[in-house]
C-alpha cells in the first residue's frame, strides 16, 4: 500500500497491445504520483509504438515518446498489487495472472481509438485519442489521487 496505507503500491495496467490505453494509463499514473508507487503496462501481445498516443500525451505535458510496447511475459516474475486491465481481452488474462500473484484486478472498460480508423481524418484520430487520455487521466486521479494536483483534463 501507499504511503498513507490507502492505495496499492504497484500497479499494472494492461490492454491488448500496450501501444495506446495501458501505456497512456502507466504514463498518467506515474505523472500523478511520482515514485509513491511502481507502475507499468504490458499487453496480451506486444503492439507497435503508435505515434498518436505520443502526441496527446504529449499536449499535457507527458512524454512516452520511448514507450516499446511489450507483452504480458514481459512482466513474469514481477508482482503488482493491483492489475488495472482495459480491454476484454486484457481482462482475462490479468485474472488467469492473480493464479500466481496475489494481485487485485479492477476492469475498467476503456474505448479502443484504433478501432475503424481507416478513413478517418487525422483531426478525428486525435479527438478519439484525447478522448480515451481524458477519460483515463479523470478515472486515474478519481481512484488513485486522494488529494488535488496534477495537470487537470
Amino acid at each position: 500500500m501507499s504511503d498513507e496505507g490507502d492505495g496499492p503500491q504497484a500497479v499494472l495496467f494492461a490492454c491488448a497491445a500496450n501501444a495506446v490505453r495501458s501505456p497512456m494509463a502507466a504514463a498518467i499514473l506515474q505523472h500523478l504520483m511520482g515514485d509513491r508507487v511502481r507502475v507499468a503496462s504490458a499487453g496480451v501481445r506486444a503492439g507497435q509504438p503508435d505515434p498518436y498516443a505520443v502526441a496527446v500525451l504529449d499536449e499535457i505535458g507527458i512524454d512516452i515518446s520511448e514507450h516499446e510496447p511489450a507483452g504480458l511475459d514481459s512482466i513474469a516474475g514481477e508482482v503488482f498489487d493491483l492489475v488495472v486491465t482495459l480491454s476484454p481481452e486484457a481482462h482475462h488474462h490479468g485474472v488467469e495472472l492473480t493464479r500466481v500473484m496475489p494481485a487485485d484486478v479492477e476492469y475498467w472498460p476503456t474505448p479502443d481509438a484504433t478501432a475503424a480508423a481507416e478513413g478517418v481524418s487525422r483531426e478525428e484520430l486525435l479527438a478519439r485519442y484525447r478522448g480515451v487520455r481524458d477519460m483515463l487521466f479523470r478515472r486515474i486521479k478519481q481512484r488513485f489521487v486522494k488529494t488535488g494536483g496534477g495537470p487537470s483534463v
